[in-house]
């Protein structure tokens, strides 16, 4: 489901891109250029959307994109602009904050040897093992 929201997009007369999202506590990314600016900005919302989701913090309503005023919080710009930024937040966490990493571990042969009798997914054991040590409710 493709969520969006407003930002601001501010170019600073040193180069480069100021981003702020209003309507998230002025939520803020940069990028060296539009485009760069486009993809953090598309990364900070996902990012902020993904993390709230899972700390079951409430996500405020998108604004208008008529209601945002780029001009009433920052003059030190060279221009300034408000586009909608959108993600499908779940689609982008599987490619981006959910992907799988490989780790290389070390366990004695006989627990091995157990493990793999009683058809053990390590991966999942290791997973479980994880979010309990770290007190995780994922």
């Amino acid at each position: 489901m493709l969520t969006v929201y407003p930002a601001c997009f501010y170019e600073e007369h040193e180069g480069g891109y100021t981003v702020i999202f209003p309507d998230l506590n002025h939520l803020s990314t940069c990028g060296d250029t539009l485009q760069q600016a486009m993809e953090m900005a598309v990364d900070c919302l996902a990012g902020y959307l993904y993390t709230a989701k899972h700390e079951k913090e409430s996500i405020p309503v998108p604004s208008q994109l008529k209601d945002i005023d780029v001009d009433s919080e920052y003059e030190e710009y060279k221009s300034a602009f408000v586009n909608m930024v959108a993600v499908d937040v779940e689609e982008y966490a599987k490619k981006h904050f959910e992907k799988s990493v490989k780790k290389t571990l070390t366990i004695p042969s006989w627990l091995n040897d157990i493990a793999v009798e009683n058809n053990v997914n390590f991966s999942q054991v290791l997973q479980n093992a994880l979010k309990e040590q770290l007190k995780l409710n994922h």
